[in-house]
């Protein structure tokens, strides 16, 4: 199975890194996030992705094009072409990844459609570029080939950002809950969608609106339950949170 990693959004949220660099390139743990999901996905055996871009795409681009000097060391003769030599290796060494320059505004439906000439009529898994999660990835194409849909996305019951009072209707105060997980289920990414789901996506399309109305609709979209870790990166107070976990060696998403 290939993997779809969305990596082409502005990231204004967190200008503070952004204004920089895109997003997916963003450090945890002095790591690229985009990193952190593509060693994630490798664990279960998904090691060829496709990387779609768009702002700063060039900065992704020279990361993967220097991978293997940044990684190795490496001896050089100047002055002849041919004569690099990388000592040792790495545990990415079979990763296969295509650099997919998809447009600076691209709405991500828009964004897979572009690259689906790099599919190969099989499933394929779409991930956002932005946000960490101990996603089981073989329950989670089990409970898609178990579905029989076109397309799966992962949900999570989002924990809320503030404390919660529950009142009585005098106004009296009965308790506080300190961020409690809310009743919803929201999308986090981590889709499964088939070849067919692809009729569903055109150059403009946004993947979290008109495309997954209408398979949900036709009863085309299935729901994977996550309960475990997840984590978006949108703001400078959750990149720190997720940094910290990784220093402390408590980053749930870390294969083991």
């Amino acid at each position: 199975m290939k993997a779809v990693l969305l990596a082409g959004g502005l990231g204004t949220r967190l200008r503070e890194e952004t204004e920089f660099r895109p997003k997916p390139m963003v450090e945890v743990g002095g790591r690229p996030i985009l990193w952190h999901i593509m060693k994630n996905l490798s664990h279960y055996g998904i090691t060829e992705f496709i990387v779609a871009t768009g702002y700063k795409s060039d900065m992704i681009k020279e990361y993967f094009l220097n991978y293997e000097a940044w990684n190795n060391d490496f001896t050089v003769e100047l002055g002849k072409r041919d004569s690099l030599t990388f000592h040792g290796s790495h545990e990415e060494s079979a990763w296969t990844v295509t650099v997919a320059f998809t447009g600076e505004t691209t709405m991500t439906g828009g964004r897979v459609h572009k690259v689906a000439k790099y599919l190969d009529g099989e499933p394929f898994l779409v991930a956002y570029g932005d946000g960490l999660a101990d996603v089981n990835i073989d329950e989670l194409r089990e409970a898609h080939r178990l579905a029989g849909t076109l397309a799966t996305v992962t949900t999570v019951q989002p924990t809320s950002r503030f404390g919660l009072m529950d009142m009585d209707p005098d106004g009296l105060v009965r308790r506080f809950r300190e961020k409690p997980t809310m009743d919803g289920w929201v999308n986090i990414g981590f889709f499964v969608l088939e070849s067919g789901a692809l009729d569903y996506l055109h150059e403009n399309s946004v993947l979290e609106q008109e495309p997954l109305a209408r398979l949900a609709a036709e009863g085309q979209l299935s729901a994977f339950r996550h309960e475990g870790f997840w984590q978006p990166m949108d703001t400078y107070r959750e990149l720190q949170l997720l940094n910290d976990l990784w220093d402390s060696g408590q980053a749930p998403w870390r294969p083991v």
